[in-house]
């Protein structure tokens, strides 16, 4: 063990410069000045003394570190193996399960893939009113104390406009916008704020129809940069219902996933992955090559097209709450993840559109609730990923001035 400590002590002093470890409270570091660092660093960790090692020995050590590092900060040492060069790479790939198997967001396309299937994966969200930011980080601890460090994952910028409200969702803190190479998609609502559409910034399966918009004309017509991911596929609509039970109780919100079979939440359901960023989020990541692919875009889902299903697309509604005759209000069990009474708490499940419910529809597969005045916790599992569980907690923060 001594040995790989070694390894990794010397892959981390060649690329610390470009690997990313723990982000603070406020915004990330710069994205263009890791770019800038990254060049050289890949040139002289190709001519690395490990680069040449034996593959079987390779795979071993690298099964090592992968199955010691299951926690972030640690968990940094696996992304720098898959930094080293090509073979290290596509063995690392091959080691690291994606969450839904293993639970761990590891490389940056972790957000856009399904959470856990067995447990909620943990999260919270800090936001900043003065900037009108919302940042997200996967949680350095389980249960449910909450710790406000963890591992920076996405964040939002809020944009009014005349007739509705975006927020538009990057992998970095400081290129907050849709012309920025590390923009994936956003978050749009009607001018009432009661009707929101989530739209992903690349197919979020084979055969996706992108959404044309004006947005959309622009980098068809190129006049911004090419990098931009091309266009905006739409992948959920939520919706906020009138609040019979008034301020006592949480709002009425219905989500409509359209990139999700309702099949998938079924024992063997699937639904789909993207195994790889598009051509426009390629180059955001020069030190991370593991990210590249010279497939075709559509082999980069681990699954086909959805077609027309049978039993049509994932719809999540939220958790009735029950009275609570001692405290005298409505109530929901978050495990003590939640600690605030707040009209944005929220838990959604499965709703049984075609049938009777069934134990999965119980699972609860997106809670959210405060915890601080601008402290938020979200935890989420299968089949929806970070990106799309952000996207609804982020419509929960809009005032709903016709639904309370």
């Amino acid at each position: 063990m001594t040995n790989i400590r070694s390894i990794i002590q010397d892959m981390r002093s060649r690329s610390s410069r470009v690997v990313q470890d723990r982000f603070p409270a406020g915004p990330p570091p710069s994205s263009s000045a890791a770019a800038a660092a990254a060049v050289g660093v890949e040139d002289g960790l190709d001519q690395s003394c490990w680069a040449n090692m034996p593959q079987e020995l390779l795979r071993e050590v690298l099964v090592k570190i992968e199955a010691s590092e299951s926690a972030w900060p640690l968990r940094k040492n696996v992304v720098a193996c898959a930094g080293v060069c090509r073979s290290w790479r596509h063995i690392t790939k091959e080691i690291v399960k994606i969450p839904e198997l293993s639970g761990i967001l590891t490389f940056p396309i972790s957000v856009k893939q399904p959470g856990p299937r067995d447990s909620l994966l943990q999260c919270f969200i800090k936001r900043y009113r003065s900037t009108q930011t919302y940042y997200l980080y996967l949680s350095s601890t389980n249960g449910p104390a909450i710790a406000e460090d963890g591992k920076f994952l996405l964040a939002a910028q809020k944009c009014r406009r005349p007739t509705c409200t975006d927020y538009i969702i990057c992998l970095h803190a400081d290129e907050m916008s849709k012309g920025s190479s590390s923009y994936i998609g956003k978050l749009r609502s009607n001018f009432l704020g009661t009707k929101f559409t989530i739209f992903d910034g690349q197919p979020p399966h084979a055969g996706a129809k992108i959404t044309k918009s004006r947005s959309t004309r622009m980098v068809n017509s190129k006049q911004i940069s090419p990098r931009v991911p091309a266009g905006n596929y739409s992948v959920a609509h939520i919706s906020y219902e009138l609040n019979v039970l008034g301020s006592r109780g949480p709002r009425r919100m219905q989500c409509t996933v359209d990139a999700i079979p309702s099949s998938a939440i079924e024992p063997g359901g699937v639904a789909p992955t993207q195994m790889d960023f598009s051509l426009g989020n390629v180059d955001f990541f020069p030190s991370m090559p593991f990210l590249r692919s010279k497939s075709h875009h559509m082999d980069t889902f681990s699954s086909g097209p959805l077609a027309s299903q049978k039993d049509g697309v994932l719809v999540l509604k939220n958790k009735a709450p029950r009275w609570h005759e001692q405290l005298q209000c409505w109530c929901l069990n978050f495990h003590g993840r939640v600690t605030v009474a707040s009209v944005k708490n929220f838990q959604l499940v499965a709703s049984p559109e075609n049938g009777p419910a069934g134990p999965e529809h119980e699972k609860i597969i997106l809670q959210f609730g405060k915890v601080g005045r601008d402290l938020f916790t979200m935890d989420f599992r299968y089949p929806i990923s970070a990106f799309q569980a952000f996207a609804i907690c982020l419509s929960s923060f809009d005032t709903k001035i016709a639904c309370e």
